[in-house]
């Protein structure tokens, strides 16, 4: 960890504040008529995810926290822990339940996710874009039931549930987005 000036501050470092790593999202410098710089900080708690602005004096000085980003591999949700393999160590990590929102409706298990790590515990997970999974449970499509809008809600194997068009079955693979938890498509076997 090293010391840097709020002159030397950027987007997309992060930094401690108050032993709690905060990754800056938004920074702007403000130089009044009168008196010193300001740098405007909108900084993203790691631990909590929350988003809050700061202001800081020209001369102050920060503390970089050494975050790094790692591939995760998801085994298994534990109580109030999710549990991840390092792919590159094979060291066995938690992550707090409440930590990952709602991307546990998209984790099944063996599946790869990128992994923000502090002090060797990981603080935040970022899944892909897109996920394939199962449908559990189905209700049949009636033939010629398109008043409703030709779809109908599916439970998928982590327990999500979603709207699909009739054509959908049980057991069938899908494609869904993680940032909206909409269908995407069928996906071929």
């Amino acid at each position: 960890m090293s010391v840097i000036d709020a002159g030397q501050l950027k987007r997309g470092i992060a930094v401690l504040i108050d032993s709690v790593p905060h990754l800056i999202a938004e920074l702007d410098f403000v130089k009044p008529g009168k008196g010193q710089a300001l740098y405007k900080c909108k900084l993203r708690n790691l631990r909590t995810n929350q988003l809050y602005d700061r202001t800081y004096r020209s001369g102050e000085r920060f503390e970089t926290a050494d975050v790094v980003e790692s591939d995760l591999q998801f085994l298994y949700a534990d109580g109030d822990f999710l549990h991840f393999m390092h792919t590159q160590t094979f060291e066995q990590l938690d992550l707090r339940r409440d930590a990952a929102g709602d991307a546990l409706n998209f984790l099944k298990e063996s599946m790869v996710v990128k992994g923000l790590v502090f002090d060797g515990h990981p603080i935040s997970i970022d899944l892909p874009n897109f996920v394939n999974l199962q449908v559990a449970e189905s209700e049949p499509g009636i033939k010629g039931d398109t008043a409703a809008g030709a779809s109908k809600p599916v439970t998928l194997e982590t327990g999500l549930v979603v709207q699909v068009p009739l054509f959908i079955n049980q057991g069938e693979v899908i494609r869904v987005d993680t940032r909206t938890g909409a269908y995407v498509e069928r996906v071929k076997r």
